[in-house]
């Protein structure tokens, strides 16, 4: 009977301990995960390279110790600050369709500016292109006097 009181509090135990919001985060929060994920493995490497028989001197002297001790104590803080400051709330996306058509504007405008091609080929495009001819006179070219001059 004494049996079943401890499976009953370890049931009840596990059950509160994936309830709480800290452990609910846990299992929802990728990035949340991504940052324990990466201080454990810099963790284990540095833990790696100081149990290899270099002693706690690798603390000191080991530029891979100190850089993995560092990788790993910046995703426990960004792992800290993700649990303090709670779950991130998703806001909806605003269009900024205004915002685009004038930066839309405001570039073709500029671009119509620089570009001479752009110009002609914009107005050929609204007005028709013009038609190019050569003139031709029916009149005979009057030559000056001889003695004009």
């Amino acid at each position: 009977m004494a049996g079943r009181g401890k499976q009953a509090k370890k049931a009840a135990g596990s059950a509160a301990a994936t309830t709480t919001p800290w452990v609910q985060r846990f299992v929802e929060d990728d990035e949340l995960r991504d940052n324990f994920r990466v201080a454990f493995e810099a963790a284990r490497d540095a833990f790696d390279r100081v149990s290899d028989g270099k002693g706690p001197r690798a603390l000191v002297d080991d530029k891979k110790v100190q850089k993995d001790i560092k990788a790993a104590a910046g995703a426990l803080k960004d792992a800290g600050s993700s649990l303090k400051d709670g779950p991130k709330k998703h806001k909806p996306k605003k269009r900024h369709l205004g915002r685009r058509v004038l930066i839309l504007l405001i570039g073709a405008s500029i671009a119509l500016a620089v570009s001479e091609d752009l110009r002609t080929r914009l107005l050929d495009a609204l007005f028709g292109k013009e038609e190019e001819f050569e003139y031709s006179s029916t009149t005979a070219a009057s030559t000056p006097p001889e003695g004009a001059a």
